[in-house]
């Protein structure tokens, strides 16, 4: 694979006090710019980047449009508090908790192993959530 090619931010970074928004802002602003690692693609819109869109109540068209009028991640931020859904430290910890958690015993668990078997990673059983799995297939850790 290119080794231009980039990854997003890790999933753990928060903008707003909430995790994975800026991997969706990442993964908007690397593909533009044909940065992007292709296997990203076919889930870009879909996937967590649908889920975080739906908690904020967005519409991921508009919010991609935003990000590439040149925004900051501040800007983003904003962006999300003035159109979409109200958030308080509850709704935030909701969120975070749910997200970090996603693949460990729950109904993405299948999903997750299928793309730990993909990614030769099958046999880490260290690897629990997709956080985890993308810390290290993007190769933030070991």
């Amino acid at each position: 694979m290119n080794s231009s090619f980039k990854t997003p931010r890790c999933p753990y970074e928060k903008i707003g006090g909430l995790v994975f928004l800026g991997r969706t802002i990442d993964k908007i602003r690397l593909k533009a710019s044909n940065e992007l690692r292709p296997d990203f693609f076919a889930l870009m819109g879909g996937g967590f980047d649908a889920r975080i869109m739906a908690y904020l109540e967005l519409d991921y068209a508009k919010f991609s449009d935003f990000v590439l009028s040149g925004a900051s991640d501040d800007e983003c931020w904003s962006y999300c508090i003035k159109n979409g859904r109200k958030l308080n430290d509850h709704t935030i910890l909701i969120w975070n908790d749910f997200a970090c958690k996603r693949g460990w015993t729950d109904s993405g668990s299948e999903l997750l192993a299928k793309f730990k078997y993909e990614s030769g990673l099958a046999a880490r059983n260290d690897i629990q959530t997709f956080f985890e799995y993308w810390e290290v297939d993007e190769g933030r850790k070991s």
